[in-house]
């Protein structure tokens, strides 16, 4: 396992960003392992009639991104989720991409964790808003 950063190393206004374009087998797998069948996720017709106009991915496979950069960037292999709120903003289509954006906006030395900002983006426009805090390996 590579290692992340340590606490002693994080400073406010770190960030980091991963990008995913969200494709069909990326809605079907999520579904099959999520069991979410949702058929705004899974059915075009079904989905045509809703407030959306069309299918969209499940909020969660694009709140999942999030995780994604903070166990593997910031701070990375070795942080384990403490807690994460999101407010779902707006939907995101299969073919969109996503990008991930996490920013240390806190950090507790007395419990080696870090407060992030983190979002969700479809180009400019936040589909996903919110907070997570990480308990981070610490050198000592």
């Amino acid at each position: 396992m590579t290692a992340g950063l340590f606490f002693e190393d994080l400073q406010i206004g770190q960030s980091a960003r991963m990008g995913k374009t969200i494709t069909e087998a990326d809605i079907l797998m999520f579904s099959a392992v999520s069991m979410d069948t949702n058929p705004l996720h899974m059915n075009q017709e079904a989905a045509e009639r809703s407030r959306f106009g069309g299918r969209i991915a499940h909020g969660m496979l694009s709140g999942s991104l999030i995780s994604a950069v903070l166990g593997t960037r910031l701070p990375g292999p070795g942080s384990i989720y403490v807690s994460q709120n999101l407010v779902f903003k707006g939907p995101v289509r299969p073919g969109e991409t996503v990008t991930a954006i996490v920013e240390i906006t806190g950090l507790n030395p007395d419990k080696k964790r870090a407060t992030l900002r983190t979002q969700c983006l479809v180009k400019e426009v936040v589909v996903i808003d919110g907070e997570a805090c990480v308990l981070v390996p610490s050198r000592g």
